[in-house]
């Protein structure tokens, strides 16, 4: 075609490359059902190659296969993090115990299957290409959530993602069609110049909100959120701790490339305020009525949808990066809260407040990993969480959207109550219910006490040292805003 340029680079795609081969490796390992320790330690290590990789290229601005895929710091950035995520719930699903040995390597298959369609996503820059990938990552978690050995909730769980996924996926088709017809362009960079006004090009914006309906549906924004406390509560831990971590990830880098087209006062930027101020607020009262802690995480992640939004509603470069930069911090928390579970929770059973009762006394480590996750889910100092929520609520302030940042600030409150009752039932509740915690088999290998020591620090050392990573976070949407 001319004027366009493949521009193919292909040591600038060595993430892409990696996974792609792991998810060949996986797939041979599937058809012969090979259940190795190379193969199980093989997958971490090449994440962790990845992670590095995408490092290196922090400061590279590219674009590759005629304009549809576009390497910048932005991109490399959620790579880094989706590496370590996957390379983390790999880990946290060795020992999982809710799969059966011979569906085991399929497990492995789609998981690493899911993570490389997020990795694409983080470049994809044409809205077809998007669509693409955001697909290839769901439909592997279509498959996983079901695999929890002899549970009717997984299957329904699963069956709820199904068919929600598919009337998302129709929302997302029909948006396309629309900003087709209206704007002629799906490339992202040719868009941002466009009229998105709703009074001069309705189609457009109509268009443009059915879309991003579909990536409100993997994040779990109200009213897009139905199927994500069931899910939680019906897959396997381990699985819970992927859906609920990396995808949204996907859908966060989508939504930052797509707020470029959105300036403060529009009606579609008004509508993303309101959706924020509904998602926070309902998903925070609904947690406070919960008892299954995986039913409170996903209510909790409804709510922290919503902080996610008020970045992206201010149209400013410190916006898109305290968005960014509480996507990291948001998956950190999630996964450390999820490890512990996971390593309470040795067997695989869903979890109640009273099973955490007496875990200061039997592992001092897991409860103060436990703290540190749910200090920073409230945002207290000196964690993560604190400095991302402070980022978040700066940039919305003087944009228009105070009343959003005094919403921000209501809920926080609200969620002190059910986060710190996981410290409260750690450290003070010493009475175990009959058949309760006494009975659960506790998790205590080094494994176990090495993750949760690692993802504890990094929560509280980000907390404080987050300069390192708000430069390149700052830099990145700087340059996708220009």
């Amino acid at each position: 075609m001319p004027g366009l340029d493949l521009n193919l680079n292909l040591g600038l795609l060595a993430p892409e490359i990696i996974f792609l081969g792991l998810v060949i490796l996986l797939f041979a390992a599937s058809m012969a059902n090979c259940q190795g320790r190379l193969v199980a330690w093989l997958c971490p290590l090449a994440a962790l190659a990845s992670a590095l990789l995408a490092a290196c290229g922090l400061g590279t601005e590219s674009t590759q296969f005629f304009g549809v895929y576009r390497l910048d710091g932005l991109s490399q950035f959620f790579k880094i993090l989706i590496a370590l995520g996957y390379l983390v719930a790999w880990l946290n699903a060795l020992s999982q115990k809710t799969v059966e040995g011979d569906q085991k390597p399929d497990y492995r298959l789609f998981l690493t299957l899911s993570a490389f369609g997020l990795i694409l996503l983080s470049s994809a820059s044409e809205l077809v290409a998007i669509y693409l990938a955001m697909e290839l990552a769901s439909y592997s978690l279509y498959v996983l959530i079901p695999k929890r050995s002899r549970s009717r909730e997984a299957a329904e769980a699963g069956l709820k993602y199904i068919l929600f996924g598919a009337a998302a996926t129709a929302l997302a088709l029909y948006g396309l069609a629309l900003i087709i017809a209206s704007q002629h362009v799906t490339i992202i960079a040719a868009l941002t110049g466009l009229d998105w006004s709703l009074q001069s090009n309705p189609l457009a914006v109509v268009g443009l909100s059915l879309f991003l309906g579909g990536m409100f549906f993997k994040l779990a924004l109200f009213p897009f959120h139905f199927w994500c406390p069931d899910v939680y509560q019906g897959a396997g831990n381990e699985t819970a701790a992927y859906v609920a971590t990396l995808p949204k990830l996907g859908a966060i880098i989508v939504l930052i490339r797509l707020a470029s087209l959105l300036a403060p006062g529009l009606a579609l930027t008004d509508i993303l305020a309101f959706l924020a101020a509904a998602s926070i607020t309902y998903g925070n009262l609904c947690a406070l009525a919960q008892r299954d802690l995986k039913r409170m995480l996903g209510f909790s992640s409804v709510a922290h949808a919503g902080y996610i939004l008020v970045g992206l509603v201010s149209g400013t470069p410190e916006g898109l990066a305290a968005s960014a930069f509480y996507a990291m911090a948001y998956v950190l928390m999630n996964l450390l809260c999820f490890w512990v579970i996971c390593r309470v929770s040795a067997d695989g059973r869903n979890l109640s407040y009273s099973d955490l009762n007496g875990l200061s006394a039997r592992s001092p480590l897991l409860a103060l990993s436990l703290l540190a996750a749910a200090f920073s889910l409230v945002g207290l100092p000196p964690t993560v969480g604190f400095i991302g929520k402070l980022w978040l609520i700066t940039s919305a302030w003087g944009h228009g959207y105070d009343w959003l940042v005094i919403v921000v600030c209501v809920n926080t409150a609200i969620a002190i109550f059910y986060y710190l009752s996981l410290v409260r039932h750690a450290y003070t509740e010493e009475d175990i219910p009959a058949g309760g915690a006494q009975a659960l088999a506790l998790d205590k290998g080094l494994l176990s006490q090495a993750g949760a020591l690692l993802l504890g620090l990094l929560v509280v050392l980000l907390g404080l040292l987050p300069g390192p990573v708000w430069n390149v976070v700052l830099g990145a949407s700087q340059a996708l805003l220009d």
